[in-house]
């Protein structure tokens, strides 16, 4: 595809001098970039995955005040199964700021825990590899419902997060063993204070 397509945000960003050069910028993924408009981020899926319009469902989050379309893609990791994409509009902005992947037995009924962890641990070491934030790297950490597999951000503080969900069980020698149900993976805009409807502070 001709570079003059491309929109001028991403020519702007030229890369600043110094240590950034060796860190992985997250600006999306594939062809849908944040800040995008719903109208650019449609034609970027059907670019990426070769999809019918139709395919491309839409949903609103009735709490966060955010709109998202939503499409199932088969090997979006190959061999990994179907997943279901998510690509989330701010609630100010009505621009791209989180696309998600999810793969589980609801978007693949083929999905078994093995193929989780496979999956968890094929993009763990790739992400590893990509050369994030150093001191922004989380890997292996447990929390509720799950284990962060991997979570890293960019200059920007922009961020890829990797969570491993399922059920934990007491096994011998109190090992804690989980077995996945659902494995997420998100690329965030700002993980810190995202664009969505929060209430105003006084107001209850």
């Amino acid at each position: 595809a001709p570079a003059a397509g491309a929109p001028a945000a991403a020519t702007s960003e030229a890369p600043s001098a110094g240590a950034d050069d060796k860190v992985k910028a997250i600006d999306g993924f594939r062809s849908a970039k944040f800040g995008m408009s719903e109208a650019d981020v449609r034609a970027a899926m059907i670019k990426d995955f070769n999809a019918k319009p139709d395919a491309i469902k839409a949903q609103d989050n009735a709490s966060e005040l955010t709109h998202s379309i939503l499409m199932s893609v088969p090997e979006l990791l190959p061999n990994g199964g179907t997943a279901e994409l998510s690509y989330v509009f701010g609630y100010k902005s009505k621009s791209l700021i989180q696309v998600g992947a999810v793969w589980s037995k609801g978007t693949d009924t083929a999905m078994t825990p093995e193929k989780l962890f496979s999956n968890a641990n094929i993009l763990r070491a790739h992400f590893m590899g990509e050369g994030f934030k150093p001191d922004s790297i989380a890997v292996n950490m447990p929390v509720a419902g799950g284990i962060v597999m991997f979570r890293g951000s960019d200059a920007k503080d922009r961020s890829v997060i990797l969570l491993l969900q399922g059920t934990f069980e007491n096994k011998e020698n109190n090992q804690r063993v989980l077995t996945p149900s659902s494995l997420l993976l998100f690329y965030v805009a700002d993980a810190k204070s995202p664009d969505i409807f929060k209430l105003p502070p006084g107001q209850f």
